[in-house]
């Protein structure tokens, strides 16, 4: 795969890239980049996780040496499964299983788990001298990364540890690429910013869209003209709100049901989800043949080979929002009914996702 392309493959369905110069120099200087995403094994995977999947899949796809990092010391901090480690370690293992379904080559991955830093000294070294090296004021205004706001660090002080172990977990797996939604944006900028404090490599951060929960009516904005801050967890698609989130574990049924109540105004896109779904999920991997079944008073089946093209059509009106949603409905179940039968296929991981789901916490 040529320059050009794999810099095509790796943009594609993001929001920013922190800097695109920085890695076409690296493509160009032919470097063997080692990337991560790293996860809270906090619930059941939902449709806006897909977002940051698919794009750890361009970015395996593009030759990046990609490590899935299962943060299960974090969501311990984060108070997520009501710190049960077990459960917190199950919730991990099914996200390989996810990133297997959807076609990512695990061969090519390196899986990780925090709990094999957290038994290094020099892992700890590095959280004390990042937190030298950062104010008190700013590792607050990073709590946002962890769904949480500056004021329940007040009670519990672990949580001003959460940032310093994230910027941490870079330095110490040496990483070339931090890839995050872009509601991990300050933790990675933080990371950036200590780099060159401490002599560390310096990490390019790739950020991916939030997919927003089914019944959002609040605009998003860019990451241009947005602050990365409590607005993303008010809205983004969460597993603590499971009836405007869709999970790899729902039916069929449940799936229809919950897009049939989503919010979707007519002609309007930006504070569309069901739209969202479209763009970020359903055409995610490129332009495809999508099927919209119109009643014959709105004129007949339509097909769509583009989000573009769906976006314009939708905005004239020429799509009536029960048949969006009807149409993104069936694309869904496409999507997650292979996903759920290799889950269903392992009976004692399907059990433990099942306590899962009881457990879920904010």
């Amino acid at each position: 795969m040529d320059i050009s392309s794999r810099l095509t493959l790796v943009k594609r369905n993001t929001v920013e890239i922190v800097t695109e110069d920085e890695l076409r120099r690296a493509f160009e200087e032919g470097k063997k980049l080692k990337g991560y995403i790293g996860f809270e094994p906090s619930g059941i995977v939902h449709i806006g996780w897909l977002v940051w999947m698919y794009k750890f899949k361009d970015l395996v796809d593009a030759g990046v040496e990609m490590i899935l990092f299962a943060a299960t010391w974090h969501a311990w901090i984060n108070d997520k499964l009501g710190g049960d480690l077990n459960l917190i370690r199950a919730a991990a293992r099914h996200v390989v299983k996810v990133l297997e379904a959807i076609g990512v080559d695990m061969s090519r991955v390196r899986v990780v788990y925090a709990d094999e830093l957290v038994n290094d000294a020099r892992y700890w070294e590095k959280v004390l001298r990042i937190a030298k090296n950062v104010s008190l004021s700013r590792v607050k205004r990073a709590l946002t990364i962890m769904g949480r706001k500056a004021s329940e660090a007040e009670l519990d002080f672990s949580k001003l540890i959460y940032p310093l172990m994230q910027v941490a977990d870079i330095f110490h797996m040496d990483l070339d690429i931090a890839l995050g939604g872009i509601d991990q944006r300050k933790a990675h900028m933080l990371a950036r910013d200590v780099a060159e404090k401490l002599g560390y490599k310096k990490p390019i951060a790739i950020h991916t869209p939030l997919l927003p929960s089914l019944r959002s009516a609040t605009k998003m904005g860019s990451a241009q003209n947005i602050e990365i801050d409590e607005l993303y967890a008010e809205i983004k698609m969460s597993k603590s709100k499971p009836e405007d989130a869709i999970f790899v574990i729902d039916s069929d049924e449940d799936i229809v049901k919950k897009i049939r109540t989503a919010y979707c105004p007519p002609k309007e896109v930006e504070s569309n989800p069901v739209m969202a779904i479209a763009k970020h999920i359903i055409f995610a991997q490129g332009n495809k043949r999508f099927v919209i079944e119109r009643k014959p008073e709105h004129g007949g089946v339509i097909e769509v080979y583009s989000y573009e093209e769906l976006e314009k059509l939708y905005r004239e009106g020429a799509i009536h929002p029960l048949d969006l949603k009807n149409a993104v409905a069936s694309e869904l179940i496409r999507i997650i009914k292979p996903i759920r039968s290799v889950l269903e296929s392992d009976k004692e991981l399907w059990t433990e996702l099942e306590q899962i789901m009881q457990r879920v916490t904010r």
